[in-house]
């Protein structure tokens, strides 16, 4: 019988920071070679990161952020809407000079990563996603279980007091997207860039922005463009899918399988939507798997 390897609440990973439009993103960089880029979405952090980053260190070297207003990036006065991320992860990339990405993306850092390879496509070798905004959504066709309390969080003033004051997201939503329990520590930690209601805006503003019958027009318009691009593009990638799933459940799966070109899926069995804290290590060696396909010849090899 196998033992299943245990999934660690350390983040033993140094602390870097780089100036991007005037404030500072924080990030991990660990080992040399080919980057792959690991982008996060709501309410986490590079933190979410942390079991699956060693497994591909044979391969590349792993640089995951903490978006804008998350983890231990600065937190600035803005509006946080898609539009104010785009051009601090662009930035980012820019800052750090990374060349052939492969992105790893999930939830929000999966619309980032979509639209950033849409329209830089020579910069990025392969993307691997899970859990993604793959194409605009419906109320109709919005998760059962998660529909009542998104449409609450998009209302005035009740989204805010369930957000920024009770701070819901992180701890009720986070903790019941998965299957697994968190430890107190590993709760400690996603709770720990939050501490105030100002702190808590960026987590307020993304369920506002999740496209859904076609509002907010302008996040609508820009995931349906990377939709189609996924539609065209010959870009490798890995779509990782659990069941039951949140935004990836047999609708989108079918969708991807019958859309998207050069196209692998991994079945990581039971999970929600963060798939990284149910099974992170069969990500991890799906990843190292999938890695030398999409590498420069010279950089699998080394």
């Amino acid at each position: 019988m196998t033992i299943p390897q245990p999934i660690s609440a350390d983040f033993p990973f140094q602390s870097r920071f780089v100036e991007v439009n005037g404030h500072k993103i924080h990030y991990v960089d660990e080992g040399e070679g080919q980057p792959i880029l690991f982008m996060h979405g709501n309410p986490t952090s590079s933190y979410l990161w942390r079991n699956i980053i060693p497994h591909v260190l044979p391969h590349g070297r792993a640089i995951a952020l903490d978006l804008i207003g998350m983890g231990k990036s600065d937190k600035p006065d803005l509006a946080y809407r898609f539009e104010d991320h785009v051009p601090y992860l662009d930035g980012f990339i820019e800052a750090l000079g990374l060349k052939d990405v492969v992105l790893v993306i999930h939830d929000w850092g999966s619309a980032l990563g979509f639209h950033y390879a849409r329209r830089h496509p020579n910069n990025v070798r392969g993307i691997a996603f899970m859990e993604a905004v793959i194409r605009p959504m419906t109320w109709d066709g919005f998760p059962p279980d998660f529909r009542i309390g998104f449409k609450m969080m998009r209302t005035p003033v009740l989204g805010w007091l369930m957000i920024s004051a009770a701070n819901m997201f992180v701890n009720k939503i986070l903790p019941s997207a998965m299957i697994r329990k968190l430890s107190a520590t590993e709760m400690a930690a996603y709770r720990a860039p939050f501490p105030t209601v100002r702190s808590r805006k960026p987590l307020r503003i993304w369920p506002t922005e999740i496209p859904i019958n076609s509002s907010p027009k302008d996040v609508s318009d820009v995931v349906q463009n990377y939709s189609q691009w996924l539609g065209q593009t010959d870009t490798p990638m890995l779509l990782f899918y659990a069941t039951p799933g949140g935004t990836i459940q047999e609708p989108e799966l079918t969708w991807c399988r019958d859309t998207i070109k050069n196209l692998q899926t991994v079945d990581i069995g039971a999970g929600i939507h963060y798939l990284q804290e149910d099974n992170p290590h069969l990500i991890g060696a799906e990843l190292a798997k999938w890695l030398p396909q999409v590498l420069p010849a010279k950089a699998a090899a080394e």
